[in-house]
């Protein structure tokens, strides 16, 4: 195991307590990046690569899942404050030729109100499954380096009963994220790669950041990922690193570091990215789920925290701020996956024990009172 402290070489012994639970707990890697009142801290836990020497990077590259999602709603907002078209906009008249219903919006695209069939699959309140793209086990990993077209995935999910009526609902669906990157391609002529770094990525001088496509590269350096599954009666464990992420598409494709995570989302919390009303939409959750606009709401015993984190085959990100910004926790974490995502719980516990760590010491810190 490593570990190590940043800048101004602080120790943060809960930190790295929390990252050895991790590894504990069946994680390969993990690296993680904080920044508050006492300064910025990078450290890691674990290996780089199963059954080999070498500890983990602390400044690679990882999958992170659907924080995707929040780069592509700040991509959309940032045209809206451009007056390219508006957040109530019909989603229809911006995306024609797929029959969407004329209820939907932008708004409900990035907020998950559409009611549109999820393309990866859905889980319905009285247990039932319906599979969509396959993305577990023995036939994701045959497909595992297969182009997935967006209309493709958009003309799955409508060929598929709607969840509920427009605006009637909250669920979370990859296709959302799928039709709202869709809409800035047919608004801007551009592919999204290149809003996103003329809008986001090179205003902050984010390097690490990538909108992959239909690539299955994962950028040096980087941890490894794994996936375990069945196949003929036998376990595999194979190495997922490399894979084509066109099945999530804009559900969860983009890669990232810790470092251009905490850029970001310091900015686009600290205000630097939207207009204050923009931001504030953003922010405001639907009581369902928490949900704003490509962000969670959490309120936690050291004030509200926004977020999004993700996950995808043997690769997770985790990123939180504060509302002003000026503290963030960033994370990305390497495992070996598999289709009962059995590291799941430690996942969910590794989550609330950063924030914890962070923003409730950060609150005591300051001098504020718990929640």
């Amino acid at each position: 195991m490593s570990s190590r402290g940043a800048e101004q070489g602080q120790d943060r012994p809960e930190l790295r307590e929390a990252m050895a639970e991790l590894v504990g707990a069946g994680f390969l890697g993990v690296q993680l990046r904080v920044n508050d009142g006492r300064g910025e801290w990078v450290g890691g836990a674990g290996v780089r690569e199963a059954g080999r020497d070498g500890g983990v990077v602390t400044d690679g590259h990882f999958r992170i899942g659907s924080s995707t999602k929040s780069f592509v709603a700040t991509t959309v907002l940032s045209l809206v404050a451009e007056g390219r078209f508006g957040l109530d906009a019909t989603v229809d008249d911006l995306l024609p030729g797929y029959g969407l219903d004329r209820r939907i919006t932008v708004r409900m695209l990035l907020q998950h109100t559409t009611g549109i069939f999820n393309h990866t699959g859905e889980l319905y309140e009285d247990g039932t499954i319906v599979l969509g793209v396959p993305w577990q086990g023995k036939e994701w990993v045959d497909n595992r380096f297969r182009t997935y077209p967006p209309e493709e995935l958009v003309r799955l999910s409508l060929s598929r009963p709607a969840r509920f009526a427009p605006g009637a609902g909250w669920s979370y669906a990859n296709t959302n994220y799928v039709l709202a990157r869709m809409v800035v391609e047919e608004v801007t002529g551009r592919p999204f790669a290149e809003e996103l770094r003329r809008l986001v990525l090179e205003p902050l001088g984010l390097t690490g950041t990538v909108a992959p496509g239909a690539s299955p590269e994962l950028p040096e350096p980087h941890n490894h990922g794994y996936y375990r599954y069945q196949d003929a009666g036998r376990e595999r464990t194979i190495d997922v690193t490399r894979q084509n992420p066109s099945w999530v598409g804009a559900g969860g494709d983009m890669i990232s570091t810790t470092r251009d995570l905490h850029r970001y989302f310091s900015a686009l919390m600290g205000g630097r990215l939207l207009p204050a009303d923009l931001l504030a939409e953003l922010r405001t959750p639907e009581p369902t789920a928490g949900y704003g606009l490509g962000v969670f709401a959490q309120e936690t015993a050291g004030g509200t925290v926004f977020h999004h984190h993700g996950a995808t085959m043997g690769s997770a990100a985790l990123m939180y701020g504060s509302p002003d910004g000026r503290t963030t926790l960033t994370a990305g974490l390497t495992w070996v996956d598999d289709a009962a995502m059995s590291i799941a719980p430690a996942f969910q516990a590794a989550q609330q024990r950063f924030v914890d760590a962070v923003f409730r010491g950060e609150a005591a810190r300051r001098g504020e009172p718990a929640r």
